[in-house]
């Protein structure tokens, strides 16, 4: 019995003990709850009074709006350059270009330094510091139809339309129509502005067949079609009114004289590299002085191009870019004498060719190139006799920094021998500095 009374006396202690520190856990926690609940409930009187300011600046703002302009800011619409609307608010960049130039010939030769049996035109650059210009260049939705496309050199000598077209955005899948001043489809190249180009200037047969600067802007219509095919290929032609002063000319004719036709492909050659290739064509009538010294030419004009560019780019620091094209001009008509009247016919058949590779290496970039002419046709007859030009060639070499991707310095040296009958050279070294400011889009491949 006294065992039984020890262990119920013991089990009573336990179970008063158990019980009364019980109740001091419950009543530890009910403070500690309430505590928290008075937190919560500041932070929730704060929060609501920063609402309330909240509602009470936009309000104000409210106030100082017109209700068109509040009509106006509920509806979707596109970023433009500074923010708000691009339909109202264009995309809007600046690419300026200046180099230093130096030769071992003087301005004046420089200036007459055309290629003879090709063009008569001449160097624009001078010795020294030269500024090329400040290409202005806009973009913007027109509707949900059209985009409108723009680029305004500035230069020393005024501001030009280089280009100003509009493009379709909704016809049917694959078709597009390019309208008004544009830089042709002919090749990649030729559409590529001249702050894009992988060397500083144009190469030698562009030079001799359409200008420094190739065809330039022209004005006109551009149909294209990219078909559903296993591999990229668009097919391309251009109506354009043949202003070009060296292949065409704009007095050739009062209406549009000058057609393109071009196909153009891409296809993966491998997991790191692509191919990029196609034949074009383009042909119209001319009529320039521009060919021959004192002499007018006239007749009809055909150039024939095939390109090829091979892109490889195993890693995101490391690329190489190889890139060649052949072209042959064709050419019948008359040359007249402007001094003496003394009109003879004349036949061009003649060719240029170009190869270059750029390796690039983080923001470092390494070039070559060659480029010559008369390489397996060199027809130039006047009044029956064969002229011989031989054969005009160039070699560059170019090696570039890139800071970054709106920043390009480019060391270029070039050593030409265009005029093969008096056997001078021109040995060129040229610095250039590159800078682009504002929302410019990015280049075709």
């Amino acid at each position: 019995m006294k065992v039984i009374s020890f262990f119920g006396m013991l089990m009573i202690i336990v179970i008063l003990f158990t019980a009364t520190a019980f109740a001091q856990d419950q009543d530890e926690r009910l403070n500690r709850l309430e505590e928290t609940v008075k937190k919560q409930e500041a932070t929730i009187e704060l929060q609501r009074k920063t609402v309330d300011d909240l509602k009470t600046e936009v309000e104000q703002q409210k106030n100082q709006v017109s209700p068109q302009e509040q009509k106006d800011s509920s509806s979707p619409k596109a970023s433009g350059l500074f923010g708000g609307s691009a339909f109202t608010n264009p995309n809007l960049s600046v690419v300026f270009d200046t180099f230093g130039y130096s030769s071992n010939l003087k301005n004046d030769a420089l200036t007459n330094q055309g290629i003879p049996g090709f063009t008569t035109q001449g160097l624009d650059q001078r010795q020294g510091f030269n500024v090329d210009s400040a290409e202005l260049f806009f973009f913007s939705p027109v509707d949900p139809y059209l985009n409108f496309y723009a680029n305004l050199p500035v230069s020393e000598d005024g501001i030009e339309i280089e280009e100003a077209y509009v493009v379709t955005t909704a016809l049917p899948e694959g078709w597009q129509i390019k309208g008004g001043k544009f830089k042709s489809n002919f090749s990649r190249l030729d559409s590529q502005h001249p702050h894009a180009w992988d060397f500083w200037d144009i190469a030698l047969p562009y030079r001799a067949f359409l200008g420094s600067e190739g065809l330039g802007g022209e004005k006109g219509v551009q149909l294209t079609y990219l078909p559903t095919l296993p591999i990229y290929t668009i097919f391309g032609v251009e109506v354009l009114q043949g202003e070009n002063a060296l292949l065409f000319g704009p007095d050739a004719a009062e209406a549009p004289h000058a057609f393109t036709f071009f196909v153009k492909s891409s296809v993966d050659t491998s997991d790191e590299s692509t191919l990029y290739f196609g034949p074009s064509v383009f042909f119209g009538k001319t009529d320039n002085t521009n060919i021959l010294p004192g002499s007018e030419v006239k007749g009809n004009s055909a150039l024939y191009g095939m390109e090829a560019v091979w892109k490889w780019k195993p890693t995101s620091r490391e690329a190489l870019t190889i890139q060649s094209e052949y072209l042959l001009l064709t050419q019948s008509g008359i040359a007249t004498d402007t001094t003496t009247g003394v009109v003879d016919p004349l036949k061009r058949k003649q060719d240029g060719f170009y190869v270059q590779g750029i390796f690039r290496i983080n923001r470092w970039g390494i070039g070559v190139r060659y480029d010559t002419l008369n390489v397996f046709s060199d027809t130039f007859r006047q009044a029956g006799v064969q002229k011989d030009y031989a054969k005009p060639w160039r070699e560059t070499a170019s090696l570039e920094f890139n800071p970054s991707e709106f920043t390009r310095v480019r060391l270029q040296m070039s050593h030409d021998r265009l005029d093969i009958a008096t056997g001078r050279t021109n040995d060129e070294a040229i610095l250039q500095f590159n800078f682009t400011v504002g929302a410019h889009p990015a280049h075709s491949f």
